[in-house]
């Protein structure tokens, strides 16, 4: 089954779609085995013998088989523009496939280049990674991954038009206003056909109306998601000359069941995004395990901006010498937390051991915990996480920027002397010595 088709089950959105025939090739119209099936039956084996007088019941049947003919030309014709559509649809992926494979070679390359060593800190983070389980188990820079990703939805479009192509919407887009008005805009389409099948009408969008260019043209993902709908441009007398139309199949148009289940898909369908890696990792016991060397990713403002912000304002406080309220003190607090992106967070254990992992600056408290607890060999003795300070965090507090937590941290974990006696009077003393997994460990390295 194709992975387009496991990313829609993994969200129990069940959708059909039927194909006629012999099935659905992104260079083959579906009305093109229609159209060799209907030239089939309007060829008639010739007999042997005499030729009597025409009748009217031949003449008859000759003109019926003479219109018959015209429509196969007419229904060829339509399939041929079609074929041409969908070919110059298959080069233009192939082409953006090449380049988002050159992109990420590029990055990889980027990657493999030996950083500088930094000598009075801890190694600096290479790049903030992600994951996105939906496409496979790669582990990428943001940039790679979303490349990634497009790469992974071009590649499944021809297996898959119908889903694949509403995902492309939902993905390559960003905007999420627009994307909705784009969906409405599609599904009002849609609701045309279905309500009125018949009604020529409806079955045709103007390339270069002005609400169809704003709402539809302009977002990614839609001429595909159109094209696999069963719309195909044309050049149809417009005014006093000529436009080019997206025409509906007349036979697809009349397949109210296959029309519902693109609506279905419109409607549920989700985009496919990156997730954070932790980037999970754990080092030997260091006195650098309180330096960070941070990268630019995780400001939202770059680092040397940061620095002179905050000298701005220590030197208009001092020049000023004046007094903040707590509307202007809660202002303050509102913009830094906005200026970090990431949080860095190292945990050191009472046997020197360092665990680290990588963070959103507003993902929760409890987050961080539940990160240290899966990370754990005995995960269900309470534990307590503490700053340099002695300061204990709760698990149910605000966010690591909030906390102050961000852009990086060293926090200390000890187990909760409340319940520890008796763990230790049950299963011994060893166990309370015993904190990380032993896979984990197998990966230590020197910070």
């Amino acid at each position: 089954m194709a992975a387009i088709k496991k990313f829609f089950e993994k969200r129990k959105l069940n959708v059909k779609f039927k194909k006629a025939g012999e099935g659905h090739r992104l260079d083959e119209s579906p009305s093109a085995s229609s159209s060799r099936a209907s030239h089939a039956q309007t060829m008639t084996p010739r007999t042997s013998g005499s030729r009597g007088p025409e009748s009217d019941a031949a003449r008859k049947a000759a003109a019926e088989a003479a219109l018959a003919r015209m429509e196969v030309k007419q229904q060829s014709k339509t399939a041929d523009g079609m074929v041409i559509q969908r070919a110059r649809m298959k080069r233009e992926m192939e082409a953006e496939k090449k380049r988002l494979m050159e992109a990420e070679a590029k990055g990889a390359a980027a990657r493999a280049v030996p950083k500088e060593v930094v000598q009075d800190g801890a190694p600096m983070l290479g790049a903030v990674l992600f994951k996105c389980p939906d496409i496979g188990p790669q582990v990428l820079p943001r940039e790679e991954m979303e490349s990634a990703i497009h790469r992974f939805l071009l590649d499944n479009y021809e297996d898959e038009p119908e889903l694949t192509s509403a995902l492309m919407i939902y993905t390559l887009n960003k905007n999420k206003e627009k994307i909705k008005v784009c969906i409405e805009t599609l599904i009002k389409y849609l609701d045309n056909i279905i309500n009125n099948p018949s009604e020529e009408k409806y079955w045709k969008i103007r390339q270069s109306n002005k609400a169809f260019q704003e709402r539809v043209a302009c977002m990614k993902g839609t001429e595909e998601f159109l094209l696999a709908a069963g719309f195909s441009l044309k050049s149809l007398p417009f005014e006093d000359g000529e436009a080019m139309f997206y025409v509906f199949d007349e036979e697809l148009a009349q397949d109210g069941e296959r029309l519902q289940n693109m609506k279905d898909v419109l409607l549920q369908a989700e985009p496919i995004r990156p997730e954070l890696d932790r980037d999970t990792k754990v080092f030997h016991p260091s006195n650098s395990a309180s330096k960070f060397n941070i990268p630019d990713e995780f400001y939202t403002i770059s680092p040397e901006e940061l620095k002179k912000e905050h000298q701005r304002r220590e030197e208009a406080t001092e020049k000023l010498g004046m007094l903040r309220t707590k509307a202007m003190r809660e202002r303050d607090e509102q913009r830094e937390l906005r200026k970090y992106r990431y949080t860095l967070l190292r945990v050191r254990f009472p046997d020197g051991v360092i665990l680290q992992g990588v963070f959103r600056a507003n993902e929760s408290m409890k987050s961080a915990f539940e990160f240290v607890r899966e990370n754990l060999q005995n995960n269900w003795i309470p534990f307590h996480l503490a700053t340099s300070t002695g300061s204990k965090l709760q698990e149910e507090e605000g966010t690591l920027a909030e906390l102050g937590l961000a852009p990086a941290t060293l926090l200390n974990f000890s187990w909760d002397p409340s319940v520890m006696s008796e763990v230790a009077a049950q299963q011994g003393q060893a166990i309370t010595k015993i904190f990380l997994t032993g896979d984990l460990l197998s990966t230590i390295q020197q910070l």
